[in-house]
């Protein structure tokens, strides 16, 4: 899941170098992942009204769902 995202977030910046995700386990059933990028990166991982970080945790929820698991991302800006 984590690579996933990743992947996603390195192709919509525009300095992937600056990606990187923390994964945390606050329970056996949770992922919480809190991605970082670059500052002027933040509009584009977030897009406009939401709508890509919102299709981001979309994913991540269907993976998670897949594992029996629920999974949370976190943007930090």
């Amino acid at each position: 899941m984590k690579e996933f995202i990743e992947f996603i977030a390195k192709h919509l910046v525009d300095s992937p170098d600056s990606v990187s995700i923390d994964e945390a386990f606050p329970n056996e059933k949770t992922i919480e992942m809190t991605l970082k990028v670059g500052p002027e990166d933040v509009g584009k991982v977030i897009g406009k009204q939401g709508k890509t970080a919102q299709a981001m945790r979309t994913l991540l929820t269907a993976i998670a769902a897949k594992e029996g698991k629920r999974a949370i991302l976190k943007i930090l800006d």
